[in-house]
């Protein structure tokens, strides 16, 4: 966990993660597994687990990709990364974070265009208050929908029936 957000997830939370019913849920969808990565301080290794995770996503032929982070800053390098590499290799990807007001993301490419920001205070704040600052099933429902319009883009793209 990094210092920001997480830090008002509890365990019951990750144990109840609402994006893993979401998808599974969904009939249209085949869940193909959960990946987790730590992040790691040196910036080659952060280079390395976004690479890392799109050719395993590439290898699996994964249709697309909806990332998860519960930081920021230090955290944003990471996890934009793994947006641009899984994007380069032509995988459709979404994601949630907390990047709103202050926190905007520290750095940013082309394909974190479907990214749901997590953050639910007015001001766009971390505050102390349980709820505020985690995933909740209706940032997941967007998620996931701007998944399925990113793959259905590409099919058509692609030439392929959607």
């Amino acid at each position: 966990m990094g210092i920001g957000p997480s830090t008002k997830e509890t365990t019951l939370h990750h144990f109840r993660d609402p994006l893993l019913d979401v998808v599974s849920e969904d009939t249209d969808l085949d869940l193909m597994g959960i990946l987790l990565v730590g992040t790691p301080d040196d910036q080659a290794d952060k280079m390395l687990v976004g690479t890392r995770c799109a050719v395993l996503a590439e290898g699996m032929r994964a249709d697309g990709v909806i990332l998860s982070s519960d930081g920021w800053g230090n955290s944003d390098v990471d996890f934009a990364n793994t947006c641009e590499q899984l994007g380069i290799r032509g995988i459709p990807v979404t994601g949630l974070n907390f990047n709103s007001g202050p926190a905007h993301f520290v750095v940013e490419n082309e394909y974190m265009d479907g990214i749901v920001d997590i953050n639910k205070n007015e001001e766009g704040v971390e505050t102390n208050v349980v709820g505020e600052n985690n995933v909740v099933r209706l940032d997941c429902l967007k998620a996931k929908a701007l998944l399925k319009l990113k793959m259905r883009q590409k099919d058509q793209k692609l030439g392929n029936k959607a």
